[in-house]
């Protein structure tokens, strides 16, 4: 897909490439080839939308109809597009110990529990956004595996090691959730 501003100043293929999106997201919508020329196949797809959109039918892009093809082309966009992955940055010396609070503690429990179900020796912790015993159990037997220090705290190591092994456990959960 090219990138948006590639069909500044081109509004036909901008029209054609959105109503291909939808299509490619949606089969029941007729699809198009973004060629910049507003021929049969363009106004049939327009048609058709506009139809199925409660529009005046026309096969005409005014502006009601645009304005109703932008939203569901950006949905349609979002759908197809894998959302981009998030990156938390573990700053070098910090540490999380037992009893304590921090925001992301929420999504390490939820990366250890999904490893739980892939390394049967972690423990599932808790969901509480504090390091307490169950978490740090469930950490210390994680860094077992990863050949760290058995601290039960989280440090950039484990953040690491955490952040390179959870991709490959999800996947696998998810196989063996899809294949039940």
């Amino acid at each position: 897909m090219r990138p948006p501003e590639s069909f500044v100043g081109q509004p036909i293929r901008s029209l054609q490439t959105m109503l291909q999106v939808i299509a490619q997201n949606d089969p029941s919508y007729l699809t198009v080839i973004p060629d910049g020329i507003y021929g049969p196949e363009t106004i049939r797809a327009v048609a058709a939308f506009q139809r199925k959109h409660m529009l005046p039918v026309t096969g005409i892009t005014d502006l009601k109809t645009w304005e109703a093809i932008v939203p569901i082309y950006d949905q349609s966009l979002a759908a197809q597009n894998a959302a981009p992955p998030v990156e938390v940055v573990w700053n070098p010396g910090v540490v999380l110990y037992r009893g304590e609070f921090h925001p992301n503690l929420f999504l390490v429990q939820g990366m250890l529990a999904v490893l739980a179900d892939v390394y049967h020796s972690v423990s599932k912790p808790s969901q509480s956004g504090v390091l307490d015993d169950i978490t740090s159990d469930s950490l210390a037997s994680f860094q077992m595996l990863s050949g760290l220090p058995m601290t039960g705290n989280l440090d950039r190591l484990t953040w690491v090691q955490l952040s390179q092994q959870y991709p490959l456990a999800a996947n696998r959960a998810a196989a063996a959730h899809g294949a039940k």
